[in-house]
């Protein structure tokens, strides 16, 4: 007798997030991590505090904290492109 295959095993997690309706939240949520651990990062590399980062950004630091938590993805582009470049980078946003 032949062995059936498990049909759990081969799938991916990609195609499962799709079919349960939660991929589009899910990448979007993952983005917004990324960036804010990068913006973070850059700001550590640099000694900048986060009081002196939110005055680059002529912003409070109640929005800096914003623009760096991770779960809060109601952040701007144009914040996170003004951000990127007081540490010196760029966002860059493309459609695949």
């Amino acid at each position: 007798m032949k062995k059936r295959k498990n049909p759990h095993i081969g799938g991916k997690f990609e195609d499962w997030l799709k079919e349960q309706g939660l991929y589009e939240e899910t990448t979007s949520a993952a983005i917004k991590k990324v960036v804010a651990w990068q913006i973070q990062q850059a700001m550590e590399e640099q000694n900048l505090t986060r009081t002196e980062m939110a005055r680059r950004m002529e912003t409070s630091r109640v929005q800096l904290n914003r623009l760096l938590d991770p779960t809060n993805d109601g952040v701007t582009l144009a914040t996170l492109s003004r951000a990127a470049a007081i540490v010196g980078r760029r966002l860059r946003l493309e459609l695949v």
